[in-house]
């Protein structure tokens, strides 16, 4: 099989994160609107392109107040870096389906390099004959690290928020 490119359907994909909150608990969200490139081999991801492209101000964690904070300066700043992308450069094979996915992360106005582990899940044909194919993925980033810095010293001890940010992405695409 030769590389083709995959055109991810966002009904049937997410971008889920979560973080430390109050050091007992974990903040969940998600962003709505993303588009991804996918240009691959599916069976060996080790040669593919992949590119996301996440607009922040997309973001959803079921509490509106939360959401508008997280958009503002205080945050994402979505008015100055109303973009989140991930560029792979380097794809390694650690195992049957399983890849360590390494590109240039750029987060309000930083670029970092970041690993994800990927799942290749398979392929399928829906009912109207279209071929898909299914990707997991799963890593942490350090917010600090892209100059998101805002904290709060809790009473008890720690920090209202964790600096490691949890990202599980799940993606269905058909073939373009």
């Amino acid at each position: 099989m030769t590389k083709q490119k995959w055109a991810v359907d966002a009904v049937h994909s997410s971008i889920d994160f979560s973080v430390k909150h109050l050091v007992i608990a974990k903040a969940k969200g998600n962003f709505q609107s993303f588009e991804a490139t996918i240009d691959a081999e599916p069976e060996d991801l080790t040669t593919a392109d992949i590119e996301f492209v996440i607009d922040i101000a997309s973001i959803d964690t079921r509490n509106a107040d939360r959401d508008n904070h997280l958009r503002s300066a205080d945050f994402f700043d979505v008015e100055n870096y109303p973009k989140l992308t991930f560029k792979s450069t380097k794809i390694v094979k650690t195992d049957d389906g399983e890849y360590n996915v390494t590109g240039d992360l750029s987060l309000h106005g930083v670029t970092r390099p970041e690993t994800f582990k990927v799942t290749y899940e398979g392929t399928a044909k829906d009912p109207w004959g279209n071929e898909k194919v299914g990707f997991s993925g799963s890593g942490a980033i350090n917010r600090e690290d892209y100059g998101l810095t805002y904290n709060a010293a809790l009473e008890t001890g720690g920090v209202l928020l964790g600096s490691k940010v949890n990202i599980t992405i799940e993606i269905e695409a058909q073939k373009a």
